[in-house]
């Protein structure tokens, strides 16, 4: 017996494997088992992706749905691992719990290095895996080394292709290779999602705002996060659109509405907040915006690259300066759209879509940074990231870069190699807050 088990945390993940499995991207198997997991801080009180509009029409797909939360209860699916010694006795408990018996297993994961995905790929030791991208981290370098037991058994990296003719850097350090689900598939999938969507307002091209909640990942405070809202309202409506719909983060407080709200009030503008959990995907088929905005999201490029519907983008340079560490995964998603999308206030680029780089370009400017990110794990790519720096480092490209990172690995724009020495030596740097300390007293 063949048991395939799909582990999924949102929606839009299960309308990938849906679209995967329609396009006969898995083999067959005697029983498709899809894993559900709620990874919100609070999944006791937050409903999980299973609950959520449309989900009973992607349940055909699979012969039984599990709950990953019930199984480890009451241990939360991202912050619980287990020990390596234990790592045979909770293959036998699974396979007891799920009834696998000894099924030949094999497993489709999202964010194979972090949990719950790594704990499942190393409970079972010998199961081959499939990881599949539901957003633009794809493009970016693995997070964190990956012990070689897992990443070599590793076949695919399956991934929608929201920016054609980009290859994903994931997993790339075990020579795995992107396959792309077809677009055709996943925007059906996405249709058949979009006839679930009751209780949506009739609203005909709006301009849509994305929130993200980024103040959740301590990368924006409420207050910064709140201004990007109103930098998206009063843009939009800059531009022309007085009806408005805002499409919060499920988890995102409710401040943020009533903020807008407030703003929407004082331009004169049709502003309608949506209450109702739902893919942005499925508001692009029943709405057809006028125009999309959002600062980051992997929606922004469904948007534009699956429905051909204008975006723009707002707050991606604050958070290029703002993610720390310089290793934080989201960075090359905001590079993405930050290079490639126009930006709100440039009234002609948004009209127009005008598009910051080609493709190739594009790529190149990834892989810099990816290398920038992780070189332990792609040194293969150094070579590369110089020839790159060296031919293109401007103010313009220089805003996906620090300094400091630069220094630090020896590539071109670093701080010159004779004066590498001074941020290490405590000397200079001892003289150094002595003469800003006497600075400030003759000022004061």
């Amino acid at each position: 017996m063949s048991t395939q088990i799909f582990q999924a945390s949102t929606l839009y993940g299960m309308a990938t494997l849906a679209a995967a499995l329609d396009s006969g991207c898995f083999r067959p198997a005697d029983r498709r088992i899809l894993l559900v997991c709620n990874n919100a801080a609070t999944p006791e009180t937050t409903p999980g992706p299973d609950e959520m509009p449309g989900f009973e029409r992607l349940r055909e797909r699979f012969d039984e749905v599990l709950s990953y939360n019930e199984t480890i209860f009451p241990f939360h699916p991202g912050g619980w691992a287990p020990r390596p010694e234990d790592m045979p006795l909770w293959e036998r408990y699974l396979r007891l719990e799920w009834r696998l018996g000894d099924d030949d297993v094999e497993f489709a994961v999202e964010s194979i290095q972090v949990n719950p995905s790594l704990s499942l790929t190393q409970i079972f030791t010998g199961a081959p895996v499939t990881v599949y991208a539901d957003g633009l981290m794809s493009y970016g370098p693995t997070r964190n080394k990956i012990d070689p037991l897992v990443g070599t058994r590793v076949d695919r990296v399956l991934h929608l292709d929201l920016v054609p003719g980009l290859e994903p850097l994931l997993l790339t350090e075990f020579g795995v290779a992107g396959e792309i689900v077809p677009t055709a598939a996943f925007t059906k999938v996405l249709a058949e999602l979009a006839g679930g969507g009751e209780g949506l307002p009739e609203i005909e091209e709006p301009a849509l705002l994305l929130g993200q909640y980024l103040s959740a990942l301590g990368i924006l405070s409420a207050e910064e996060e709140e201004d990007l809202h109103v930098r998206m309202l009063k843009g939009a409506f800059e531009l022309g659109h007085t009806r408005i719909v805002f499409k919060p983060h499920p988890t995102a407080p409710a401040r943020f509405a009533r903020t807008l709200e407030q703003e929407a009030e004082k331009l004169g503008a049709e502003l309608t907040v949506l209450e109702t959990p739902v893919l942005a995907e499925v508001l692009y088929q029943r709405m057809r915006p006028a125009l999309v905005v959002g600062c980051f999201s992997t929606a922004l490029l469904t948007a534009s690259a699956l429905y051909g519907l204008p975006v723009a983008r707002v707050g991606t340079g604050l958070l290029l300066d703002r993610l720390s560490p310089f290793e934080n995964s989201n960075r090359v998603p905001v590079t993405i759209v930050d290079a490639l999308l126009p930006e709100l206030t440039d009234r002609a680029a948004v009209t127009e879509q005008r598009r910051g780089m080609d493709v190739g370009d594009l790529g190149r400017l990834v892989r810099a940074v990816g290398f920038a990110m992780q070189s332990k794990i792609l040194p293969r790519l150094r070579r590369e990231t110089e020839a790159f720096l060296a031919e293109n480092l401007d103010a313009k490209t220089l805003r996906y870069f620090k300094r400091r990172r630069l220094t630090s690995l020896g590539l071109p724009g670093g701080v010159p190699a004779q004066l590498g020495f001074i941020p290490r030596n405590a000397t200079v740097r001892r003289v150094a807050r002595r003469a800003l300390a006497l600075k400030r007293a003759m000022k004061g």
